[in-house]
């Protein structure tokens, strides 16, 4: 998608060195916007080959408001392995730290919890929070179904009071959904913004979340929108970028998405949803910034 590279290119070429959390300094902008048509085909980005297996079992475990790391990693999904809820294993880059984060099954209450069970007390990723917290997801879904004209269907990841509780504050902190003229249009915003890394996983993901929740309602799968704040490009992660900038995005067309057996988002698995004709060029390797 050459809008993905365009903010690419524009972090590069205009972006202000600054110092990180992770102590790696990156070029970083404030302030950018994403979108993409759903009718042009399903974003996965093509100039990298991005691993959708990933992208789509994480989104369940959202969904399903899950905590507990060794779900994905069963599914040999190990994006959240570094990561623990800091009652636990408290956040440090010294390497008797990072073991304990590393061993620590237990991510607090991140994204999907916070989905599925907003501002209930967290414990632990085995207790049962069935019927516990607000249930945002629920909220949007049943107002797609009764009211689709609304314009508070919305979903926050971001609980200032619970954040102590959280393996990692939430980058892309909340999503709204919108219909207009039988479209469903979903638009995310993003606090921080890993643009080699995290990005092309973020526009996979909400782009499949928006292709369940127009199955789940009905509607068409409209437009699929991002507002990015702090942009980032590690330094250590430049030679990758400029060799992605200089493959062609129109050299192939972006994949279809298909899912079968659909019953409710509530009851989808990752497994249920295929990519259909996805070809792109060869991964390139980037260090994760922890």
């Amino acid at each position: 998608m050459k809008v993905y590279l365009d903010i690419v290119r524009k972090v590069l070429e205009t972006g202000e060195i600054k110092t990180t959390r992770q102590g790696k300094d990156a070029y970083t902008i404030a302030g950018e916007k994403f979108e993409h048509d759903m009718a042009d085909g399903y974003p996965l980005l093509t100039t990298k080959k991005v691993p959708w297996r990933l992208v789509a079992s994480e989104l369940e475990f959202f969904i399903k408001g899950i905590t507990d790391k060794k779900w994905l990693q069963d599914r040999n999904n190990h994006i959240w392995d570094e990561w623990a809820n800091p009652q636990k294993a408290p956040y440090g880059h010294d390497q008797s730290t990072q073991e304990r984060m590393m061993n620590e099954r237990d991510l607090g209450a991140i994204y999907g919890y916070q989905w599925r069970h907003f501002n209930y007390p967290y414990q632990s990723y085995d207790t049962d929070y069935t019927g516990n917290g607000y249930d945002q997801l629920q909220k949007v879904v049943d107002t797609l179904k009764s009211n689709p004209n609304d314009r508070r269907m919305i979903v926050s990841a971001w609980n200032p009071l619970m954040l102590d509780h959280m393996a990692l504050p939430p980058c892309h902190y909340g999503f709204q959904v919108t219909v207009i003229k039988g479209r469903l249009n979903l638009l995310w915003n993003q606090r921080s913004v890993d643009i080699m890394l995290g990005l092309p996983f973020n526009i996979a993901s909400y782009a499949l979340l928006l292709h369940l929740l127009a199955k789940e309602s009905g509607y068409q799968e409209g437009k699929l929108i991002g507002f990015l704040a702090d942009i980032h490009l590690f330094l250590n992660h430049i030679d990758g970028a400029k060799e992605q900038l200089i493959r062609d995005p129109n050299k192939y067309k972006l994949p279809q998405i298909k899912t079968e057996n659909f019953k409710s988002i509530f009851d989808w698995q990752y497994t249920d949803s295929q990519i259909i004709g996805y070809e792109s060029y060869p991964t390139i390797k980037f260090e994760i910034a922890i």
